[in-house]
């Protein structure tokens, strides 16, 4: 692609997702929105490819009805009470709307069977985009709505994403799947604590992105899309393999890892609110997830000599592809832990 166009569509992501963050106005959100959907679009068939073409029309379709609830919502909303402001949402037909737009938006369930087949069709790089960019302004909207949404639809949303990106993501063997149900489990845990300590969700949305991150280029370093691929990694990169199990473990949320601190503090919080069930229905939905994980780390590190595996052995060449961004991210995605009083009096 050419750097001019890239370096518009770039900055066009960046304006559209901060459009919609500075916005106190339905329409301005809106067009915020709009303004980073169409800008990722080229993105996603830039290769041109059967797949890649594929998973931008769902994409495309599934984005446009979002946005199209949403304004309809916030203007029926406008048309009953008057006000178009963000936070003086008072219908509530137009806020059940307006959050199950905003769960397709991001792909939360039961909304969210277009997430893994668009993710599968990109190439890596575009896939963290849209995994990690794309959800900054949708969830900057659900954070200002949320005092007013309705508890059980967003705790049903919170529990049906949190279980079924655990299972879907049991029997998969292409890696970006399994982050796309990965992205659908880590959602659904901040869903749940959204209407109890918006800030907690938001901690958990900055180190859902990081760990991301990290783990999108790690599989970008060892050009690796396949579980059969990852085999492979560990005798051209074992110090890179070895932390990317720790990053992955992170995902699982396995202290003493960063990943833990979310769901250790989302935890408390559902326990401080009484709600015990829930919590424990969420701590065992993590064990899902964490089961999919175990398999990536028992592809990547222990499948080794004297085992067989069945996959070609690819060109040992050295990367080309700087590495400053991975270390960054990784160290985050590991050693977060400690500082977790810190973390827990900005929170607060």
């Amino acid at each position: 692609m050419n750097p001019y166009v890239l370096a518009i569509l770039l900055s066009s992501l960046g304006i559209g997702t901060t459009l919609t963050f500075a916005s106190s106005h339905w329409l301005l959100a809106w067009m915020g929105l709009e303004i980073s959907t169409l800008a990722i679009i080229p993105l996603m068939a830039q290769q041109h490819h059967p797949r890649a073409v594929e998973a931008t029309t769902k994409y495309f379709l599934t984005q446009a009805t979002a946005a199209a609830m949403i304004l309809f919502a916030s203007t029926t909303n406008a048309w009953t009470t008057g006000e178009w402001n963000i936070q003086e949402m008072s219908n509530p037909t137009a806020l059940v709307l307006i959050t199950m737009a905003l769960a397709l938006k991001i792909g939360l369930a039961p909304v969210h069977y277009w997430l893994p087949e668009v993710l599968q069709g990109l190439d890596l790089t575009t896939g963290l985009i849209l995994s990690t960019w794309q959800k900054l302004a949708p969830f900057a909207l659900i954070y200002q709505i949320s005092p007013m949404m309705n508890p059980t639809l967003v705790n049903m949303l919170g529990l049906a994403s949190t279980i079924i990106g655990g299972w879907g993501g049991l029997n998969q063997t292409q890696l970006r799947k399994i982050l796309a149900y990965s992205s659908i489990a880590h959602l659904g845990w901040m869903m749940i604590v959204m209407q109890y300590s918006p800030n907690l969700a938001i901690l958990n949305l900055i180190l859902y992105i990081t760990m991301t991150t990290a783990t999108f280029l790690t599989f970008k370093n060892v050009a690796s899309t396949k579980l059969s691929t990852l085999t492979l990694t560990w005798s051209k990169t074992p110090m890179m393999t070895t932390m990317a199990m720790m990053t992955l473990l992170s995902l699982g949320g396995l202290p003493p890892l960063t990943g833990f601190m979310p769901k250790w503090l989302i935890l408390q919080e559902l326990t401080k609110q009484d709600l015990p069930l829930t919590a424990s229905i969420m701590a065992l939905a993590a064990l899902l997830s964490l089961f999919f994980y175990l398999r990536m780390c028992y592809a990547m590190t222990l499948t080794i000599a004297p085992n067989t595996n069945n996959n070609t052995s690819t060109w040992r060449q050295k990367s080309s592809q700087t590495t400053m961004t991975l270390s960054i991210t990784t160290t985050l995605a590991l050693a977060l832990l400690p500082i977790t009083p810190a973390i827990m009096a900005l929170t607060t």
